[in-house]
């Protein structure tokens, strides 16, 4: 019998900014966690939840986390939940933001470098400079002429808050069905 693949999911955000572009990996994760049916509980450095579900049809463990920190300083404690969890950079996912990719675009990448995400970069040097993980990046959009910073804090629209818990969200947990059964091989 084949051991059921457990995956890291930890989102990127800032918890007092919800709503926000730049919070989007969060809001995801939040979406994800209704759901799924996953408890989601606080403790010192993030908020997590964990369960067994069945992806399609792969049985997975997952462990959804959020970080309490800022974006910028998020890995210390997204490596800490990784080292006492999963332990292998292929079964660990970061939802994050992307001004590189069009509105409602999911784009999945295994490793590779940060790509200028400050959140991503903090991930890197906290796991030690391992990049092999999955970056989910969700699509924002360009800014236009808006400056960066004030276009990723902006608000995210109704529209868009809407596909990422129905569409969006359903394209999200496909990609992570099969992260899963490329885990359980």
């Amino acid at each position: 019998m084949t051991a059921i693949p457990q995956i890291l999911i930890a989102a990127l955000g800032n918890l007092p900014m919800p709503l926000t572009r730049h919070s989007l990996g969060q809001y995801v994760l939040d979406a994800m966690a209704i759901r799924l049916g996953i408890r989601m509980s606080s403790d010192r450095k993030g908020i997590i939840g964990q369960g067994i579900m069945t992806l399609g049809d792969t049985p997975v463990s997952l462990i959804l986390y959020k970080s309490k920190s800022f974006m910028n300083m998020s890995g210390p404690s997204i490596a800490e939940v990784y080292r006492t969890s999963v332990k292998s950079p292929n079964t660990m996912i970061v939802l994050q933001d992307s001004m590189s990719h069009k509105v409602e675009q999911l784009s999945v990448k295994l490793g590779g470098s940060a790509n200028g995400h400050n959140g991503v970069k903090s991930i890197i040097s906290s796991i030690g400079g391992e990049q092999g993980f999955y970056r989910f990046r969700l699509g924002i959009g360009e800014r236009g002429g808006t400056d960066a910073a004030n276009f990723v804090m902006g608000k995210l629209t109704p529209h868009e808050r809407e596909f990422w818990t129905e569409e969006g969200l359903d394209r999200v947990l496909e990609a992570i069905e099969i992260v899963a059964q490329k885990a359980a091989r």
